[in-house]
């Protein structure tokens, strides 16, 4: 008897789970198992962090072994002091093999090969690093879009109900006398406006959710909307010369283009050592063997240096270096406009924010305010005093004012997130602040 309820009071568990709506760490999560952008960043860092042992490969020695077993068949036809001609078979074996070893000694230009392998590692984990961020700020962005869509699809049909009711008063009071039949067309064209404005926010809404659902991999479930009446948290530091400060210094796009500087540094470097000798020693050890008459045994070992100097090569390498000069100038370039960059998003999502909490304050006194005055123009035309027009406006007024607040409320905080992320520093742990606002 009990196993039978333990089973119906574990299905009902699952099916309380899920049918909860899905949050925002839980979408995120999604997004790291099924988002291609995120997959190929991914697929990117492993091939970087195999830069380093092919930059180290060139200072290693290098072994190869080659090797020949031939069998040789023939006659040879000979003529003796009396000329007579005799012919004789000839049947040998012939096999050597031979073990080269090759260390270099002196060679700048794979010095400067290995340190570049390591700056290129580097730049691959500040470029993934990047991508994280990137892959926060999107899913976030997606995720607040659809509830900005859900938000403003709900103000709308509760705009079209009003206006329905305020349609259907009209008409009444059109029949019995107390009104005109402008009131009338006046609530007509409101509902006809609200209708339309409806099916705007469907198709919206279903825009919103397919863009959800490239970052997620599948098909969007229900959102945990945001709890009324949130309070946002203001940034920290309340000035904004931190966060430029860090923009400039830490910002993953700003590191990266910093590691190129240095790369390009290092092939100017790797270029002008084509000009330098290089050495290595090399060490071999081989063995011949032919078997049949005559049959020899060679063994060979060998141990010594090579070196090449370089002395013309028609002004390439001169070209090269010259090359790599202006290509370190265009890095540096490309750090300084990074940096520029990385400084505006800092300041305009720091003044965004900020902008953001002074208007989610005054729209919060607006939609008090806009309450009232629905409520006073209603009482009004039961009385006589206010025209359906005035009623019609104030509704209007309401539901557009809750979807500013919506709005506003949504972008602070993306623009919280997207400031951290300009300084380098948004971690997948700062959604959980976002994520404790919204309704579970």
């Amino acid at each position: 008897m009990q196993r039978p309820l333990i089973a119906v009071l574990i299905a009902s568990a699952v099916l309380t789970l899920n049918a909860q709506a899905a949050d925002l760490l839980q979408v995120y999560q999604q997004a790291l198992a099924n988002d291609a952008t995120y997959a190929s960043a991914r697929s990117s860092l492993a091939a970087g962090q195999e830069r380093i042992t092919q930059g180290r490969s060139v200072l290693l020695p290098s072994i190869s072994a080659s090797g020949s077993d031939t069998r040789n068949t023939g006659d040879i036809t000979a003529a003796n002091v009396l000329g007579i001609r005799t012919k004789s078979d000839t049947e040998y074996n012939y096999n050597t093999y031979t073990v080269s070893l090759s260390q270099p000694l002196f060679n700048w230009g794979a010095w400067q090969t290995y340190q570049q392998s390591k700056l290129v590692q580097a730049t691959a984990e500040a470029t993934f690093s990047q991508a994280q961020q990137d892959l926060i700020v999107r899913v976030a962005q997606a995720y607040f879009d659809v509830l900005t869509a859900q938000d403003a699809l709900t103000a709308t049909q509760a705009q079209k109900v009003a206006t329905t009711e305020q349609l259907a008063s009209a008409k009444r009071n059109f029949e019995v006398g107390t009104q005109t039949i402008t009131d009338t067309h006046e609530a007509q064209a409101a509902y006809d406006l609200v209708v339309a404005q409806e099916y705007a926010a469907i198709n919206d809404l279903d825009n919103k959710r397919t863009a959800l659902q490239v970052v997620i991999g599948q098909v969007p479930g229900d959102l945990a909307p945001l709890r009324p009446g949130v309070t946002i948290a203001p940034p920290s530091p309340a000035a904004v010369e931190p966060w430029v400060s860090s923009a400039e210094t830490q910002n993953y796009s700003v590191v990266a283009a910093g590691l190129n500087v240095e790369i390009a540094k290092r092939e100017i470097a790797r270029s002008r050592a084509d000009h330098l000798p290089t050495a290595n020693l090399v060490a071999t050890t081989g063995r011949t063997r032919q078997t049949g008459d005559g049959g020899s045994l060679v063994n060979n070992n060998a141990i010594g240096v090579s070196w090449n100097i370089p002395i013309f090569s028609g002004f390439a390498i001169t070209s090269k270096v010259r090359e790599n000069i202006a290509l370190e100038d265009k890095a540096r370039n490309d750090l300084e406009a990074t940096k520029r960059a990385a400084s505006q998003s800092a300041r305009s999502a720091f003044l965004g924010m900020n902008s953001g909490l002074a208007q989610v304050k005054a729209l919060e006194a607006a939609e008090v305010s806009s309450k009232s005055s629905l409520e006073s123009n209603k009482l009004g035309y039961q009385v006589g005093v206010r025209i359906n027009i005035d009623v019609l406006n104030a509704q209007k007024l309401l539901y557009s004012t809750q979807k500013d607040l919506s709005k506003a409320r949504y972008d602070t905080l993306m623009n919280g997130l997207r400031l951290k992320a300009a300084a380098g520093s948004l971690k997948e742990e700062d959604l959980a602040p976002v994520n404790a606002l919204l309704t579970h």
